[in-house]
Formats: C-alpha cells, structure tokens, sequence
C-alpha cells in the first residue's frame, strides 16, 4: 500500500484542489454571474455528455488497464494501444450518424418544454468525443503508473478554465453564448493535451494489426461498454430526467447538492487512480492473498478519510447556504440522502477494480442493466411527485441496491468482503459526531462559523481516529510526515 498512499495523497491534493475551485465556481460564480436558465443548461449539456461518452469510448478506457500487463511483448502491447485508439473513433461516427438522423426528433423533444437546450444539442457530443479520449489517454497514463498529472488535467484543468470564463463573462468581454463555446474547447484542449503526455510516456508503433486475442478484447469491450456506464448513468440519469420534468433551473440547484455531495468521493477518485491498474495486475497474476488485503485495507482507509469529509459538509451545511442566493439553497435531507451514497462508495474500496477486472464484470453488466432500469423508474415516479427531492430519494435507492449487489458478487466468488469491526466503530462515531454538531452554532459570520467548527470537530476526529488506529496505512503516513 505504500506507493498506493503516495501517489494517492497526491492525487487526492490536486483533486481537493480541483474541487475547491468547483466549489467557488458551483457556489458562486455560475450563482451570481449567470442567471438560473443558464445555469442548468450548462449543468444539462455536462450531464447529457456525461451519458454519452461512455458509449463513445466503447469501454476501451477499461480493456487497456485489464489487459495491458497480460501482454509480455512490446509488438502485442502496441497492437492493443492501436486498437484502443481505433475503437472510439469508430463507435462515435455511428452515434454521430444516429445524432443526425435523429437532430430534428432531438428538436421537437425539446420544444415541449425547455427551448432554451435547443441550439446547444450538438455541442454534447463535442464534449462526449472529448470526453472520450481524455478518458482513453488517462488510462494510458495509470497503465506506466503515471497519474498525477492526469488527475490535475481531470479536476484542475477545465475547472480553472471555467473559473476564468465566467469572470470574462461577469465583466461583459464575452457573452453567455461565446461562454459556452468556450467551454467546450476547454474540454477539446483538455484531451489534446492528455494525448500529447500519453505519448510522452510511451508511443506504439502505429499499424493496422489486431492483438492475438482481440476476439476476447472486443468482446470484454462491449460487456464492460455497458457495466461501466452503469455508475455514470445513476449518477446523471436524475440531471437529465429534472430538465424534462421540471423548468431548467432546477437541474441547477439540484447540481450544487450533487457538487456538495461529489466532494465526499474524492479519496476515492484519487486512489482509484493508481489502485486499479494494481489491482488489476494481482488478478493477472492470480495472488489472492494480497488481493484481499488490499481489498480490506482500501475500504478501511477510504471510510476513515471519507467519513470527516462527510461529517464537515452536514456539521457546516446551513452555515454555507447562507452564503448563496436563497433561491438555491434546498433541504437538508437532500444533501444527507446524496452524501450517505458517497460514503457507501468510498467503503467498497476496491471493489469496481476487483469486478471490471476480473471474470465476472458479466455479473456487474447484468445487474447493472437491471439497476438503470429501476433508477430510470424510480425517477419517472419521484421526481414529478417530489421534485428534486425525489430525484434524490431515486438515487440513493438506485446506488443501494447497486453497491450491495457488487458486494455480494465479490462475496460470492472471491470468497471476501472489505469490512472488519473497525468499520462499525467509524460509522457509529462518524454519525455521534454529526449529530452532536448539527445543531451548534456559533453567533458569527458563516464563514467563520464554518472555520471554526471544522476546526474543532476535525481536531476530535483526527485525535480518535489516530488514537484508536482505525487505518494503520493513514497512522504510517501521518509519522512518516509529522513524525508523531
């Protein structure tokens, strides 16, 4: 786990740091300097993107990381890369094609309510195609375990690009459609720039040929194709979902609880980085000793992290709402409901790695059909009923049953799970230490009201969780670097 913490506690800085400017962004700059209608269609255009570069990247971004260490020569490496490269290229012509055929259904559909969506459909598949690639390109990085500077392109790049935007937007050198535009060549600049490193790190030889196994690629690519969807269609099915049943605005308002909650998985996202490729390798290599230490371990690590960041945004939450426009600010039960998923996620560890890279990713594939169903269901039923409360309900009923389902499948056929006692100990303190500081305000200014309280609950919960050795990997880095 050592090189796992290092180049994860980087990761996980570059990504704080991203989404510290997220926040500024998300919170106030696309709050105060672009009107509500605006501001969901942005949120609209990244969801519906969001849906639709999976399919664009065929699941190629996967394959590369399960298969590329299974590969023992240079020649056998290259005609995988080739074909990783081809692949997007070619689904996303056929999408374009069906884009096209289908523009002016796309057109009517939106006349029925939001209108404003309207001359902007086209640029979701400019972002997707990007997307796409980016995401290709990021793989090539984790494979030569190289993903720091994919990260900061990931969660610092386009968001600081953002930042600058919409400041040339609050001082009238642009418009808010030139503003659009813009942002979606961030997204372009922000894949060409990801291929230029990727290549850096290593460039194949360049021809036509197919691995000796592509029969088994092309075939794991189409199954994982829709298994890894799954988790990017419950996590924006409710964005897209709100701008049908509900004026534009709201998908806006509902995306800030999303941000807020988003901000939990970020240990996650930054272990993922370096954790799947590792992960990866152990199933090659078939030890499954290490494999489920590093299952346990990863969990274990995760929830300690994950669970102070969870009890600072629901201690702070009313605190921060005060410092947004009112018309933004929405139940408290909202944000519990998405933060409690988050949280979930982060105690899986390295369960995704585990599935996608094994044998039984089929499992997750059928599940994970099934579950796209229920959520799409659970949407169509609570949101017109509840409005974004009920987008909320629908998704933390939807990632329940998804997550216990991928718990059971490693259960099931590797014989391990990730929990131990001290998994129970860090819930039941996590949730004494919200609810104690839920209710307890100081008479300040919000901001120092925030500083304050996150001060002295993460002094409470740094001083337990070292003190009773809930990860042994956080109470090692915490020597190594303050020598305690």
């Amino acid at each position: 786990m050592g090189v796992i913490i290092k180049q994860s506690f980087k990761n996980m800085i570059t990504t704080y740091f991203g989404f510290g400017i997220g926040a500024i962004n998300t919170l106030f700059l696309f709050t105060y300097f672009l009107e509500k209608e605006y501001y969901g269609l942005v949120s609209f255009l990244l969801s519906a993107a969001n849906l639709v570069w999976p399919f664009m990247a065929f699941g190629v971004h996967n394959t590369l990381v399960k298969f590329y260490t299974s590969y023992k020569t240079k020649d056998e490496k290259d005609k995988l890369l080739n074909l990783i490269l081809l692949l997007p290229i070619g689904v996303s012509i056929l999408l374009g094609l069906v884009g096209v055929l289908c523009y002016k259904w796309l057109l009517a559909y939106f006349e029925e309510g939001n209108v404003l969506v309207q001359p902007y459909i086209w640029l979701i598949f400019i972002i997707a195609f990007a997307t796409a690639y980016f995401e290709v390109f990021f793989a090539w990085s984790k494979i030569n375990y190289q993903s720091v500077f994919g990260n900061f392109m990931k969660e610092v790049f386009h968001r600081l690009c953002i930042t600058v935007l919409l400041f040339l937007v609050y001082f009238s050198i642009i418009n808010v459609e030139y503003f659009i535009y813009a942002m979606v060549m961030v997204f372009v600049l922000r894949a060409i720039a990801m291929q230029v490193y990727a290549f850096s790190l290593y460039k194949p030889k360049f021809n036509f040929s197919l691995p000796s196994n592509y029969n088994t690629v092309l075939k794991y690519s189409s199954l994982i194709l829709i298994a890894g969807s799954v988790a990017t269609i419950l996590l924006d099915l409710d964005k897209v979902m709100i701008e049908h049943y509900l004026p534009i605005e709201n998908v806006a308002i509902y995306g800030i609880a999303v941000y807020i909650a988003t901000v939990i998985s970020v240990p996650q996202k930054a272990m993922h980085q370096i954790i799947h490729p590792l992960t990866a390798s152990l199933l090659n290599s078939n030890d499954k000793k290490s494999l489920k230490d590093l299952y346990k371990r990863s969990s274990l690590t995760l929830l300690v992290v994950s669970a102070i960041i969870f009890v600072l945004i629901l201690v702070n939450i009313n605190q921060l709402y005060l410092l947004i426009p009112q018309e933004y600010q929405i139940s408290t039960l909202i944000i519990l409901l998405l933060a409690i998923v988050k949280l979930f996620d982060n105690m899986l560890g390295n369960n995704n790695s585990i599935l996608f890279n094994s044998d039984y990713y089929r499992l997750v594939l059928v599940f994970g059909v099934i579950l796209s169903i229920i959520a799409f269901v659970f949407n169509l039923l609570l949101i017109p009923a509840y409005g974004i409360l009920g987008a909320a309900i629908a998704s933390f009923l939807a990632f329940a049953v998804y997550n216990v389902s991928k718990l059971l499948i490693v259960l099931n056929k590797f014989k391990m799970q990730p929990f131990t006692l001290k998994t129970v100990y860090i819930l039941f303190f996590t949730a004494s230490l919200t609810a104690t500081f839920y209710f307890w305000e100081f008479p300040f200014h919000p901001i120092l009201n925030i500083i304050l309280k996150s001060i002295i609950v993460t002094a409470i919960y740094g001083f337990v969780a070292l003190r009773f050795r809930f990860s042994e990997d956080i109470n090692l880095l915490v020597r190594k670097y303050i020598n305690i």
